[in-house]
């Protein structure tokens, strides 16, 4: 994956690891699947978070006092087949994780290839 500004993902990711360090494992995992999810990934710090792009951005992680979400700027648009996608917007979803075992128990693998695959299709 390529780093869009990778000082500040560092500099993000050890703020992380000193505030909320059982969060950030799961931010690890999550940013191994977004890496995975396809060729020409990148990511860079906004919103407070780490955002995923190719063509333009198909998700962010991002780190809270008691859990980790995996925001989907156009997660309307994901078919939802594990029941897992929050939120009742006009667009955005996301998925919300305690622990790194929910990363894979909530199929978030599913739902990031899905919006990688809607970002560059």
């Amino acid at each position: 994956m390529s780093q869009a500004n990778d000082a500040a993902v560092e500099a993000l990711l050890a703020d992380i690891g000193s505030t909320q360090g059982d969060l950030l494992a799961i931010v690890q995992q999550v940013r191994r699947i977004a890496a995975a999810s396809g060729n020409g990934v990148t990511e860079s710090v906004k919103y407070g978070g780490i955002m995923f792009s190719h063509s333009q951005f198909f998700c962010g992680v991002f780190a809270y006092r008691h859990h980790v979400t995996v925001e989907f700027g156009h997660g309307y648009r994901l078919e939802d087949r594990y029941l897992q996608l929050e939120g009742n917007g006009q667009y955005r979803r996301h998925i919300k994780l305690h622990s790194p075992d929910e990363v894979k128990s909530k199929h978030l693998a599913d739902y990031i290839q899905q919006a990688y695959t809607l970002a560059t299709g």
